[in-house]
């Protein structure tokens, strides 16, 4: 017979976000059940390089920050447990979520820190390619291009910042950008138009990845120019598609409010989503900032949200036997 576990706050999601939670509601005494999912530490478990987080004067390992968070949150109570949830229930409290071996997870609240996952181009070629000189994480893949020319696909943070850090394995670094400038900050823009090793083509669109060789590996892009709609050939051994993130929502549809772009809405300046008790926090409801240092500041958000809610549920519960004897 499967397993239930019960407890005060559900956590669903272990990235900065899910574990920053957890802290919180250990310290107050929610003893929290994080469901680490798919990816256990999120995103920054594929990031080498942290130089931006508060507290560290020295570049530190992203997959370090994350197993020093986990260590953090389990010392101080919460219990962390590796499943895929396949199912959620919403309808009522307490809130029921079953994984994938048929575990119930049950909460008088649930944190929703899910996250986000890097978007495609959607090309029959990029499938084919996967894997064979087709990336989206550059700082995952991009060591096995050293000496390599690359190309990276997009305008916005993440395209520059990828673009960037493959300067540090080749010298031959392509930026391709449909449009005629880019969406980036500024800081990023004036780092990659200075740096010798980076060209940027505007403009253009890949049609197709472009294999060859034996084994099989990228060999080009086919690329359209967006304004005369003419081909051309760019010769690369690596691709890397940097597009933007969609979030991790899909078990929440019909569930929980969603906006145009399937991100969980929440009550301006808190983290309450529209079902009472639900929370929602880190990149699965921030497409502005989704940068490591907001999304644990919203996990200590939900926290908090969470044991408020819990603190005026459990005062009503109480007064309501008072009431109905009075």
């Amino acid at each position: 017979m499967a397993a239930t576990h019960s407890t005060r706050m559900l956590i669903l999601g272990s990235g900065p976000a899910g574990l920053s939670a957890a802290i919180y509601g250990a310290r107050a005494g929610l003893s929290p059940i994080v469901v680490e999912g798919m990816q256990p530490g999120g995103q920054l478990t594929i990031t080498t390089d942290v130089e931006n987080y508060p507290g560290f004067a020295e570049v530190i390992q992203g997959p370090w920050l994350m197993e020093e968070m986990k260590k953090q949150a389990a010392h101080v109570g919460a219990r962390m447990v590796w499943d895929h949830i396949v199912e959620v229930d919403l309808s009522e409290r307490p809130f029921r979520m079953k994984g994938d071996g048929g575990t119930v997870y049950c909460g008088d609240t649930l944190v929703i820190a899910t996250g986000a996952q890097a978007r495609w181009l959607n090309l029959p070629s990029e499938e084919h390619l996967k894997g064979k000189g087709v990336s989206a994480c550059a700082t995952c893949d991009g060591f096995f291009y050293r000496g390599k020319k690359v190309a990276v696909i997009g305008g916005g943070n993440t395209a520059v910042e990828e673009a960037l850090y493959m300067t540090n394995h080749s010298q031959d670094v392509t930026l391709i950008h449909r449009r005629d400038s880019l969406r980036a900050e500024k800081i990023l823009q004036d780092r990659l138009f200075a740096h010798p090793n980076v060209k940027v083509v505007w403009n253009k669109i890949v049609e197709r990845f472009v294999g060859g060789g034996d084994p099989e590996g990228l060999a080009a892009l086919e690329l359209r120019d967006t304004v005369t709609g003419e081909l051309s050939s760019l010769d690369v051994e690596g691709g890397f598609v940097a597009i933007g993130h969609s979030p991790a929502t899909e078990l929440f549809r019909d569930k929980v409010e969603l906006d145009s772009d399937n991100y969980i809405v929440v009550e301006p300046g808190t983290t309450r989503t529209s079902v009472a008790g639900v929370f929602a926090c880190g990149d699965v409801m921030d497409k502005i900032y989704r940068q490591a240092v907001t999304a644990a500041g919203t996990g200590c958000m939900a926290a908090l949200d969470a044991e408020k809610f819990l603190a005026e549920a459990d005062f009503e519960a109480a007064a309501e036997p008072a009431l109905q004897d009075a």
